[in-house]
């Protein structure tokens, strides 16, 4: 994973980003209407149920572009939220406030929909021991906001990216000319660059289980698209001898399922990729 400090910087650049996208040479709206020296103040109104996601960052948005903005924060990161709530308070230049709304709802509403989510996956398999990640299946840019919001729903982190972790899933296998290559590869590649990166590979079968097993030396198997016999077959032949993942079209109906098969993960796309966003307003108070 990613340090604090990497991850941090992810933040800032998508705050600046955003607001060179958004803003550019200057909110014409708000400096045609809205003088210099007006201050106000506006609530983050839910009009939702859920959980809230975002609020951190909100803040990180509010001081980077005015660090004379006062936040009161109600509700925090994580709690559950209904529709009539009120999640923080900002006051300051009435300027700075309307140039910040539009970055500080676009990413609540996503955030707080990965959030619910990921929560309800969690809940899902309560009891299991079976933990939930995220994939890299996620919104090109706004990466590190929408594996945030896993977090804050309960869920954890799979690898940030393709700098972080390896991963061997089926295209590098067969172009590698198969697993066993493809791991001696991988291992001789870390040695030659003197890195120490986790190696998962994807498994499309139980005989790649094994071959896999045989090369040894991989902190996790990807049981891609397994059935629930399988997985549980595959759980046993692997034992203690690393880690286990499922994968593949999981959803709410299946998920608890491969979970009691006794894999240590399940991964979900469906977490980043399939949400609909919480709808929340900033409004003038």
């Amino acid at each position: 994973m990613i340090s604090e400090e990497q991850f941090q910087k992810e933040l800032k650049l998508i705050i600046e980003n955003a607001i060179r996208e958004d803003v550019g040479e200057g909110d014409h709206s708000s400096l045609a209407c809205i003088p210099a020296e007006a201050t106000g103040k506006a609530k983050l109104l839910v009009k939702d149920e859920g959980i809230i996601a975002g609020v951190e960052f909100a803040q990180q948005v509010f001081q980077q572009v005015d660090k004379n903005l006062k936040i009161e924060v109600l509700i925090t990161d994580g709690s559950p939220v209904k529709y009539g709530d009120i999640a923080f308070y900002v006051e300051g230049s009435s300027q700075s406030i309307l140039k910040t709304e539009r970055l500080v709802l676009n990413a609540m509403q996503r955030m707080s929909a990965i959030a619910t989510k990921t929560n309800e996956y969690v809940s899902l398999l309560e009891g299991t021991g079976t933990k939930i990640l995220d994939t890299r299946k996620t919104t090109p840019g706004i990466r590190a906001l929408e594996k945030w919001a896993v977090k804050i729903g309960g869920g954890e982190n799979h690898r940030f990216a393709l700098y972080d972790m390896i991963m061997l899933k089926d295209n590098h296998i067969d172009f590698s000319g198969g697993i066993t290559k493809a791991i001696q590869k991988t291992k001789q590649y870390l040695t030659d660059n003197e890195k120490d990166l986790k190696i998962i590979v994807e498994a499309r079968n139980l005989d790649e289980v094994d071959e896999i097993l045989r090369s040894g030396g991989v902190y996790r198997i990807l049981l891609d698209n397994f059935n629930y016999e399988d997985t549980r077959k595959a759980v046993e032949v692997i034992g203690d001898q690393c880690l286990t993942e499922s994968s593949g079209g999981i959803n709410e109906d299946t998920i608890r399922h491969y979970a009691e098969c006794g894999v240590d993960y399940i991964s979900s796309g469906a977490l980043t990729h399939s949400v609909y966003n919480m709808d929340l307003s900033l409004k003038a108070v």
